[in-house]
C-alpha cells in the first residue's frame, strides 16, 4: 500500500467532497428542524439542545472536511464512508488499492 492516495482517486475524492458536504448539511438541517419544531419542551430548552447539536455537528464537519489534502486522502475517505456520506456506488469507482486502504483504516 502506498502512503498517499493516487492522483486519479484524489481527483475523484475532490469531486465527491462537495456532494458529501451537502449530504452532511442536509442531515444536520433535518435534525435542527425536528428539534426546533418540537413542542414538548419550552423554547429555551429547545434552543439549548439546538446549540449543543450545532456544536457537535460542527466538530464532526471539521473532522470530515477540514485539512483536505492528498496526504490525508485515505483517512478522509474512510471518515466520509464511516459517516455514510459516500455511497457504495461512489466508493466502487475508487481503485482497488484505495478501497483496500480505506478498509484497513475502518478496521475491516
Amino acid at each position: 500500500m502506498h502512503n498517499q492516495i493516487s492522483e486519479s482517486d484524489w481527483k475523484l475524492l475532490r469531486r465527491l467532497v462537495p456532494i458529501a458536504l451537502d449530504r452532511f448539511c442536509q442531515a444536520v438541517l433535518s435534525e435542527v428542524a425536528l428539534l426546533a419544531s418540537g413542542s414538548a419542551q419550552d423554547s429555551h430548552a429547545r434552543y439549548l439542545k439546538l446549540f449543543k447539536l450545532i456544536e457537535a455537528r460542527d466538530e464532526e464537519l471539521g473532522e470530515a472536511f477540514n485539512d483536505m489534502k492528498r496526504s490525508m486522502g485515505y483517512v478522509k475517505l474512510a471518515h466520509l464512508r464511516s459517516c455514510g456520506l459516500i455511497t457504495d456506488q461512489e466508493f466502487a469507482d475508487f481503485s482497488e488499492q484505495t478501497r483496500g486502504a480505506v478498509a484497513l483504516f475502518q478496521g475491516r
